[in-house]
């Protein structure tokens, strides 16, 4: 285990050399054929139905850690109540990842995208935000919450100007998602709060697994037209969110640091 002030090291020479490689980084354009999904099948009057409805995933999730996190004799047990809320946006953003994923998926197109992705940087920067209030400062996790939040949505909305403009560049949104990844398995390495640190890595697991099928969504569907490699991803990305509910509901403070 490394110290904390090593850890905030780590952490911020990450954030630092990402920030660096997606501004000198070349273009990175999102493929014209990025719409064109396999599973294209109507189904109860719904089109691309399977894309669309297993968004149900994010949906359940999502209501269901609202729930459990909200409610007054929640079995969930935070050393510092403040941590509570991190975890809130979280949720909140899932519910609203199947509103917008399900909106997309009806008709894909970069318009629509947008408010695909924008839900989807809500949930990466709120966990960023809770790993840094449970692992190095609960105050310095809840005031980068709000900036985090601001550099997503920045992200997302920068990506979709350049598409108006006819000069398509996913660099800072591709970066968000992998910064996000990074410092889960970075944080693993700073002395944890809590028991079941491990299901941070489980979690991670689920979403390669989701970037994997998304990436191979033809090559899957075409093996017996079952499923798509898309549909997948989604139901790959909502266990990742039920596993964080998992943790929470499981998990047991180790110790109550002092924390500032």
């Amino acid at each position: 285990m490394l110290s904390k002030r090593t850890g905030v090291v780590v952490l911020v020479s990450l954030t630092l050399v990402l920030i660096i490689a997606a501004i000198f980084a070349p273009r990175l354009a999102q493929p014209r054929c990025y719409h064109n999904f396999a599973d294209r099948r109507v189904w109860l009057g719904i089109p691309n139905f399977a894309d669309v409805v297993s968004n149900a995933g994010f949906a359940i999730v999502g209501i269901g850690g609202l729930v459990i996190l909200l409610r007054r004799s929640s079995r969930v047990q935070f050393v510092d109540s403040r941590e509570r809320w991190p975890y809130v946006i979280v949720f909140a953003g899932m519910v609203l990842t199947a509103i917008g994923s399900s909106y997309y998926h009806l008709a894909p197109d970069n318009d629509r995208l947008l408010w695909d992705r924008l839900p989807m940087t809500i949930v990466f920067m709120a966990l960023v935000a809770a790993m840094i209030s449970e692992r190095i400062s609960v105050p310095i996790g809840l005031a980068l919450l709000p900036l985090l939040l601001l550099v997503g949505i920045a992200s997302v909305v920068e990506w979709h100007t350049s598409e108006i403009n006819g000069a398509s560049d996913l660099r800072f949104y591709a970066a968000l998602q992998a910064y996000a990844v990074l410092l889960l398995l970075a944080i693993l390495l700073l002395p944890p709060r809590y028991t079941r640190s491990a299901d941070l890595a489980v979690v991670v697991g689920f979403y390669v697994l989701a970037k994997i099928t998304e990436a191979a969504d033809r090559a899957i569907f075409a093996f017996g037209h079952v499923v798509s490699g898309h549909t997948i991803k989604h139901l790959a990305a909502a266990a990742a969110g039920l596993w964080i509910l998992r943790m929470l509901e499981k998990r047991r403070p180790v110790e109550v640091p002092e924390f500032a």
